[in-house]
């Protein structure tokens, strides 16, 4: 077969970049280890930023998300006695963000390949990209059997962060930086109506909290607990209970519980990997990046990695210009450490750290106080939460 962008990785990084590649009339291959519905099993981020919604606004796949999706204007935070509403909106302008889960922009993006035919193979085995350091890259896979290979211009990783792309770089090429907290976030998944009609970030002497939501009659609740904790040691009940006294005596008044449709523990990191290109193979989303999800932006720098990726192949194919190919790599990590610095700070001041003690617990209540007292301060995070300009 050949293709002029083999794309690898069906998840939301994988599609938009093959939606948007297919609007500017650029041919490619999507190939995914997993089945569809795995893919649309998978539960995880829900807040958009406005960059995301505009995106998949222009990738044509934004009619349900409109409809469906809950425009948030504020967020509402506390770290001990210290509590705040962050006016996002009128702190930035008039930028916004969207809740609307992982899951149905996935969805949406899948149906919008269906539509068209795309060409998308799933359950797709040992891909393998080759000859990326040449200006011919190959990838082979194996499907019910038999071995095909796709002759293509470049190779898009959106495979993750286990996936083989990044796993395919000669070690020596690549440089990684992480911090693994020794912390993970609890989360349940329950069918009842929102705590609140915006998204509540908690310190409370338990560990951290947050009330978020993905409808309004679906919300999605976090709690803070040790990265070995076992997810049995957690009956439902106990999880509620838990989540009225860290998110305080108001939200526990409107709190409406029910049973869980969704447990996991999600440990927390935050990993970069640099460069972001080698040769005709570009990394984009989790396979070059990690975040912690207190800053909502793991799925947002994926998008962003996406635009200038896109835009990069566009130029490639309409003005044989390797320019934004070979920029692709700063441009994206430029905004990825800003992203990865905001994450680390909303997750520094929203979490209980066993190792830091007393002193650390007066930095984040000074560290509050002072937000709430600096409009300065408010903007800052305001810009940061809502989304950082490409």
């Amino acid at each position: 077969m050949r293709t002029q962008v083999a794309i690898i990785g069906a998840g939301p990084s994988g599609l938009l970049l093959s939606q948007l590649l297919h609007l500017a009339g650029i041919d490619c291959v999507v190939l995914e280890r997993r089945s569809a519905d795995y893919v649309l099993s998978r539960i995880r981020a829900g807040v958009l930023e406005q960059g995301m919604v505009d995106m998949l606004d222009k990738a044509g796949v934004s009619e349900r998300m409109f409809k469906e999706g809950l425009p948030h204007d504020g967020v509402n935070m506390s770290v001990g006695d210290t509590r705040l509403r962050i006016d996002l909106k009128g702190l930035t302008g008039g930028k916004t963000v969207m809740v609307y889960g992982q899951t149905e922009v996935t969805k949406d993006l899948m149906d919008a390949h269906t539509a068209r035919d795309a060409k998308v193979v799933y359950e797709a085995e040992d891909v393998t990209p080759i000859d990326f350091d040449t200006d011919t890259p190959r990838v082979t896979y194996k499907k019910d059997g038999v071995t095909h290979e796709i002759a293509c211009d470049f190779i898009c990783g959106c495979d993750g962060y286990h996936g083989v792309s990044r796993a395919s770089v000669p070690q020596d090429a690549i440089t990684e930086f992480e911090k693994v907290y020794p912390i993970g976030w609890l989360g349940i998944l329950s069918y009842v109506k929102p705590v609140n009609h915006e998204l509540i970030y908690a310190n409370h002497d338990n560990g951290f909290a947050l009330a978020s939501m993905r409808s309004h009659t679906l919300s999605r609740y976090y709690i803070q607990v040790p990265v070995d904790t076992d997810i049995n040691a957690w009956p439902d009940d106990a999880i509620w209970d838990e989540l009225k006294i860290r998110l305080g005596e108001e939200a526990a008044a409107n709190m409406e519980t029910g049973p869980s449709i969704e447990k996991s523990i999600a440990p927390l990191r935050s990993f970069v990997a640099e460069p972001l290109r080698f040769g005709r193979l570009m990394l984009a989303g989790d396979a070059g990046h990690i975040v912690p999800p207190t800053g909502a932006k793991g799925l947002n720098l994926a998008a962003s990695d996406i635009y200038y990726l896109s835009n990069a192949l566009i130029e490639f194919y309409g003005e044989k210009s390797m320019a934004g190919v070979d920029a692709y790599s700063q441009k994206a990590l430029a905004r990825i450490w800003k992203a990865e610095r905001f994450s680390w700070w909303m997750t520094m001041l929203l979490h209980k750290f066993p190792d830091l003690g007393a002193f650390n617990a007066k930095m984040q209540q000074t560290d509050m106080d002072y937000l709430a007292s600096s409009h300065a301060a408010q903007v800052s995070l305001a810009e940061n939460y809502v989304g950082l300009p490409f």
